[in-house]
């Protein structure tokens, strides 16, 4: 795939009129919100609503996480089902896949093994996937903080979802119903330093190019740079999406595509080698949030987004059974 270095065409929007405008300041966010999603499926999202001292508290708190002995790390193992999707994954276990579910398939390209780990938590009353922490003594105050934060990234979605039911014209709270239980996910990410020639030779890869499972993802990146977005009109060719101060990278998933009969667009990324210091990479750190629907929903095609001059392209489906399908593939 070919890399250009050319601004991205990624806008930045700001959300502010959602919470504090008049109700035409917010039919026109919610407007450019929805076309950016249709147009790009990326957005640079600006007063999002999410302190910038918490963002930077919750990148402290992930590295210091990383930072630990790796068998302090191993104490909160992700179990073996993909789809338990909770606590510590170490460097090279987890294998990001385009909607590959064929077995051999899936180990062919395991052979190039995402060079990074993780750590994933949802909300902490989980009965199905219930989180899976290292003990408090371990890395005391870890647990409460990332919980918190937790909690206010789902705040700052309830606003995005309310910019996109004004955009689509829907129902108010249309969107929001189905995002009543947090069933969402926090992932801390590291990528470790690595030799630029493992990457290069495609020995190692960050994380391939791929689209996101769910509704949408808020991703919080460092400065160090890495992540890249398909051209939306040159497919293959990839834009870097760089950090923007006070700014959080939203797109839209799979999931919402769907849902939305392929109106809005769930566009292809991957991570890339940041800048080279002596044939090494810089460590980088992100934390993806992934908005998903309350597993017991079940989702048909939105209203406005069908005729009979434009029909139904999927079937309905269960929110889990969906999710659950793409991350058995994944790990």
């Amino acid at each position: 795939m070919i890399a250009r270095s050319d601004e991205s065409v990624i806008p930045v929007i700001d959300l502010e009129p959602i919470r504090t405008g008049k109700a035409e300041e917010a039919r026109a966010t919610g407007k450019k919100v929805f076309e950016a999603f249709r147009d790009v499926g990326f957005a640079y999202i600006k007063n999002h609503g999410i302190p910038q001292d918490d963002v930077d508290e919750a990148f402290r708190w992930s590295s210091r996480f990383f930072e630990l002995p790796q068998p302090d790390k191993d104490l909160a193992p992700h179990p073996p089902e993909g789809w338990y999707h909770r606590g510590y994954s170490g460097i090279g276990r987890e294998k990001v896949v385009q909607m590959v579910y064929d077995k051999a398939a899936i180990a062919e390209l395991r052979k190039a093994p995402d060079f990074k780990e993780s750590f994933e938590l949802g909300r902490e009353d989980d009965e199905h996937t219930p989180n899976i922490w290292v003990p408090e003594e371990v890395l005391p105050g870890f647990r409460n903080y990332m919980t918190t934060f937790y909690a206010t990234c789902y705040n700052a979605t309830l606003d995005l979802l309310k910019a996109i039911e004004l955009g689509m014209g829907l129902p108010e709270g249309f969107l929001r119903d189905y995002h009543t239980k947090q069933d969402n996910q926090l992932r801390l990410l590291h990528y470790p330093p690595v030799e630029a020639e493992l990457l290069r030779g495609g020995k190692l890869e960050r994380i391939a190019a791929h689209s996101d499972f769910g509704t949408m993802t808020l991703l919080f990146q460092d400065a160090v740079g890495g992540l890249e977005v398909e051209d939306v009109h040159e497919k293959g060719v990839f834009n870097p999406a760089p950090y923007i101060p006070g700014t959080i990278v939203v797109n839209i998933g799979d999931f919402l595509q769907r849902w939305s009969n392929d109106i809005l667009k769930s566009t292809l990324h991957r991570v890339r080698a940041p800048p080279m210091v002596d044939g090494m990479t810089k460590a980088r750190y992100s934390m993806p949030y992934f908005v998903t629907a309350d597993r017991d929903k079940t989702i048909d095609c939105l209203p406005g987004c069908w005729s009979e001059t434009k029909p139904k392209k999927y079937e309905a489906i269960n929110a889990n059974e969906y999710i659950e399908m793409r991350l058995n593939a994944t790990y």
